[in-house]
């Protein structure tokens, strides 16, 4: 009898499951606008293959983090300042790997790790501007949860909600109506959402990256100074301003990252929670409001 049930169960979610997926495979995506939000210079890392297939696609893709990622350093001679620049170079030499320009880098300048409790409306407003502006087709920012809030670090807790709040906002016309009247910007609606950092089983898109797999590599690479001892004591932005074998054992670190943590079945692999619909049902388990 409970075998029935779950075979039942199957059938019944099926159809659900199977609306969820994009019409068009992500890999067949062409002539979109993706604008990807997250809070630090190396947030977008995880989804860097998806990133580079887009680009080679003929998409356009923007990144957009909120922080310079100014905080994040165990060195007790690093500065603000110079971790800033440091981790703007960082994320650009990224980009770079993904072919995807520096002019299609966004970084809003909060101070990392102090995200909850910026001025929300100031913050919203901001991202509304570059929404209007860009006119997206696609938002990919941290999963707000579905159904549930879910659980993510301070900061990207905060980027999550915030996108799809300022994806809400963008849409309406009398919120924040001097960009429109002043600014010349329009209203823009964005149905297209593909969520990543997503847990509890939730994804439902998943992305062959094979062919992006090394950009990946080497666009990880790149945040020496968060994933090597240069967290501790930055020496350099090279594999090789590290002590003894780390740089290579980095390395070979992101690359088993890529293809063996990183893959589901020996193919390197990206995951998504992608949603089609209204902001206000992004995280709702009845697609409403």
């Amino acid at each position: 009898m409970k075998k029935v049930f779950g075979w039942v169960a199957v059938f019944l979610l099926l159809p659900m499951m199977l609306w969820a997926q994009p019409e068009i495979p992500i890999s067949e995506w062409t002539g979109r606008t993706i604008l990807l939000i997250g809070a630090h210079p190396d947030d977008d890392a995880q989804s860097h293959g998806t990133l580079a297939m887009l680009q080679a696609n003929g998409n356009e893709v923007y990144v957009m983090l909120l922080t310079t990622g100014n905080v994040g350093t165990g060195d007790p001679t690093m500065t603000r300042d110079r971790l800033s620049k440091i981790r703007r170079q960082e994320e650009v030499d990224a980009l770079a790997e993904l072919g995807i320009p520096e002019s299609n880098y966004i970084n809003l300048g909060y101070t990392d790790g102090m995200l909850e409790f910026a001025d929300k409306e100031e913050l919203v407003k901001d991202i509304v501007w570059w929404i209007r502006k860009l006119k997206p087709t696609t938002l990919m920012a941290f999963d707000p949860g579905y159904g549930y809030q879910q659980w993510h670090k301070t900061d990207h807790r905060a980027a999550a909600y915030l996108a799809v709040d300022a994806a809400r906002a963008a849409e309406w016309r009398l919120i924040f109506p001097s960009q429109i009247i002043n600014e010349g910007l329009e209203r823009h609606t964005i149905t297209d959402y593909l969520f990543y950092s997503t847990t509890g089983g939730e994804a439902n898109t998943f992305v062959d990256i094979s062919a992006y797999a090394e950009n990946k590599v080497r666009s990880r690479s790149k945040y020496i100074s968060q994933f090597t001892s240069a967290f501790d004591n930055y020496t350099g932005p090279n594999p090789e301003d590290l002590p003894g074998n780390e740089g290579e054992e980095f390395l070979e670190r992101m690359r088993r990252g890529v293809y063996e943590r990183g893959a589901v079945n020996g193919v390197p692999t990206e995951r998504f929670r992608y949603y089609k619909g209204n902001p206000d049902g992004a995280g709702s388990r009845r697609g409403g409001y």
